[in-house]
């Protein structure tokens, strides 16, 4: 018999590969994919790289409109001050930033699509056939909420935690508000209630997986509350309760709707699995 010093790749067996976790093999019968170490590594840069690029598109788009961006943001809170007051800035490149800033936000928004479809494209290698076929409800369901998040957040989140701070001045404290500081409220604000609004996508996800059930997340519901309390006091821009409740209502209320979001598409289980 012939020695042959070093194995041929096509007689290696799958039981002697020190790793086959990560080989390079996608020929699944179910269409699911497996990747290097570095793959995943050079993956994930082209799915950044197209992500800025759709934010920087979006703030080049965003610049043309951007005095009727910067009155829809600012004129609001205006209209929150007390007769005579003013918004001021003490820098002088501060007023110029703010409305970068701006610019900035509008374009994350309008790339929020993009920016969530190169999300799924990065985990896409990963799933079976009929899993991928969720990429355009997912991209649509998941850039819906981080937009209503936002608007959420414009339109009762800020106002109702302004008031509370700016309700503290008296005859010995005269309140003079400040645009970077102010400004920096709402957007925190603003881009905080955009994240958090992806609850019932990322759960939705998965629970068709197979990974969460509505009854296990049912379950949990009390110490879903419990973990909602405490991320609403780390991730509240204030320390003010009116800004802690804030946000803490909203997340109890989207884990509910998650609940019934994995009971209605779920994927199935058996009571056993389920336990």
């Amino acid at each position: 018999m012939a020695l042959v010093p070093f194995p041929s790749k096509a007689g290696k067996s799958a039981s002697s590969d020190p790793d086959p976790d990560w080989d390079d093999d996608d020929s699944s019968p179910d269409g699911a994919g497996k990747m290097s170490f570095l793959e995943h590594l050079d993956e994930l840069r082209k799915r950044i790289i197209w992500a800025l690029g759709g934010v920087v598109a979006g703030f080049a788009v965003a610049v043309l409109f951007l005095n009727q961006l910067y009155l829809f943001v600012i004129g609001p809170m205006h209209t929150l001050l007390k007769p005579g007051q003013q918004l001021i800035f003490t820098d002088p490149t501060e007023a110029l930033m703010i409305k970068l800033k701006i610019a900035v936000i509008a374009g994350i928004l309008v790339a929020s699509p993009l920016v969530m479809t190169q999300v799924w494209l990065f985990i896409a290698p990963g799933l079976y056939v009929k899993e991928k076929k969720a990429a355009v409800p997912f991209v649509l369901f998941s850039s819906a909420l981080f937009v209503t998040g936002a608007a959420f957040a414009h339109y009762y989140v800020f106002p109702l935690t302004y008031q509370f701070m700016a309700s503290f001045s008296d005859d010995i404290l005269t309140y003079m508000p400040r645009i970077e500081p102010t400004f920096s409220l709402w957007m925190k604000l603003v881009l905080t209630f955009g994240l958090v609004f992806q609850m019932p996508s990322l759960v939705l996800f998965l629970s068709r997986l197979g990974l969460v059930t509505a009854g296990f997340l049912w379950r949990n519901f009390k110490y879903a509350v419990l973990a909602i309390a405490i991320i609403g006091a780390v991730l509240s821009p204030g320390t003010d309760p009116v800004g802690q409740l804030a946000l803490s209502i909203p997340m109890i209320a989207l884990y509910i709707l998650s609940i019934g979001l994995a009971w209605i598409f779920g994927k199935k289980r058996k009571p056993a699995e389920d336990e």
